[in-house]
């Protein structure tokens, strides 16, 4: 696995970063919750990631939403992706944690970038009948997020 850096540099001073490699998560589902959480509080953005994985506040799905349900509110398509949100939950906690290592407040904290980029592919293979076999893939997100003082 090699080493990637992030896309963006912010004062090391005033900011803190995390970043998980090779998640095996949804690259589309993260690009809509990465879009979602954005300039959000650390606090608040945790608050609704836990409200996703309780089918409390659904993500509004921009693209990639052809037979997407609508959901209530203001929002139209909109999906819960579980897993996704758990695995942001571990990086902003690893990001807050940087921050408080460094000596900084992670209650006063935004989310000033986060990204997800599409990872490397794992091949399969699955086997099927009269010995042929169909390829099974596993897609993989590298998600950075650099939390910075308001």
């Amino acid at each position: 696995m090699a080493r990637t850096n992030y896309s963006k540099e912010l004062d090391p001073e005033t900011s803190a970063k995390a970043m998980g490699s090779e998640l095996h998560i949804s690259p589309k589902t993260s690009r809509e919750l990465s879009r979602e959480i954005k300039g959000m509080k650390a606090s608040a953005a945790k608050q609704y990631l836990e409200n996703v994985i309780q089918f409390k506040q659904a993500v509004p799905m921009k693209s990639h939403n052809d037979s997407c349900g609508h959901r209530k509110g203001s929002m139209a398509e909109g999906r819960f992706p579980v897993k996704v949100a758990q695995e942001f939950l571990k990086v902003i906690q690893n990001a807050e944690n940087n921050a408080e290592y460094k000596g900084l407040e992670p209650e006063n904290m935004k989310i000033a970038h986060i990204s997800a980029k599409k990872g490397r592919v794992i091949q399969g293979m699955r086997p099927r009948a009269r010995g042929r076999a169909t390829p099974e893939n596993t897609e993989t997100v590298n998600l950075e997020m650099i939390l910075s003082e308001v």
